[in-house]
């Protein structure tokens, strides 16, 4: 499989919640885990269900940044995720912001280089991607 989108996170499936129209299905990535807010039709045409390894992917523009590793308690993204700044590259505008996960996994993000700058992301420094679960997609092999 080959996308654009920047993150293509593998992992498998834990749970799948299912609705009248959407579901919610959760995927591990090792110690962390990611939900996905997708149509049941989808899902059903996935053949997603437990124990299934599966694709989370995002668009880099979809991420979010938060400076530490402290939860945020009042926000409705689903995912949080939090790591280590891996990587910084700033542009004419905007900039591209990467952590490393415990696990080794990397969550990459498009963001201003004034939230950059504001929010002191710095290689080295703890943060936490925000991503809402109606920004992820699910793919299999």
């Amino acid at each position: 499989m080959k996308v654009s989108a920047r993150n293509q996170l593998k992992g498998v499936i834990t749970n799948v919640t299912e609705g009248a129209v959407n579901g919610v299905v959760t995927i591990a990535l090792g110690d962390n885990q990611i939900k996905a807010d997708i149509t049941m039709e989808s899902i059903n045409e996935l053949g997603l269900t437990e124990g299934k390894e599966a694709f989370a992917i995002i668009k880099a523009t979809n991420v979010m940044f938060a400076a530490g590793t402290e939860r945020i308690s009042c926000i409705s993204a689903r995912n949080q995720l939090a790591g280590t700044i891996c990587k910084v590259v700033k542009g004419a505008v905007n900039g591209h912001v990467s952590i490393q996960l415990p696990d080794g996994t990397v969550v990459s993000g498009s963001v201003t280089n004034a939230a950059i700058d504001d929010l002191e992301l710095e290689v080295g420094k703890p943060a936490l991607a925000v991503i809402k679960a109606t920004d992820v997609i699910v793919g299999v092999e």
